[in-house]
């Protein structure tokens, strides 16, 4: 293979060169789109944190307020104690039907509880 008069071994060298001197700023590029993105993605993430802790706030106080444990919630929902702990936290919401089943389990309806937890 001859490329503009240069035979395989040159034009390996000429592209491992330009990789070399090409691929910082490459790299560079990426880590700042990166950066960037991850920035930009803030206010989102800390809008989603504050509303998985209200909804965890309001499902706690629903099942206070009907004295209820977790354990018992657990139990009729067919979760783990550990699942509702962390639904109540705000580390993880539950599933559209547990939801409905909390709602149900708890005498309230399902659209006043996520109104709730937006603050409406």
């Amino acid at each position: 293979m001859v490329v503009m008069g240069l035979g395989l071994p040159e034009v390996v060298v000429v592209l491992m060169v330009l990789a070399i001197k090409v691929l910082p700023y490459v790299l560079l590029v990426v880590v700042i789109v990166a950066v960037v993105k991850y920035l930009n993605a803030r206010p989102r993430r800390d809008r989603e944190r504050k509303t998985a802790h209200s909804l965890g706030e309001a499902l706690a106080e629903e099942r206070r307020r009907c004295g209820m444990t977790q354990e018992f919630v657990a139990q009729q929902l067919g979760v783990s104690r550990q699942a509702v702990s962390k639904w109540e936290k705000g580390v993880s919401d539950p599933s559209t039907h547990n939801l409905l089943a909390l709602a149900h389990l708890y005498q309230v309806d399902p659209a006043g509880l996520l109104r709730s937890a937006t603050g409406e």
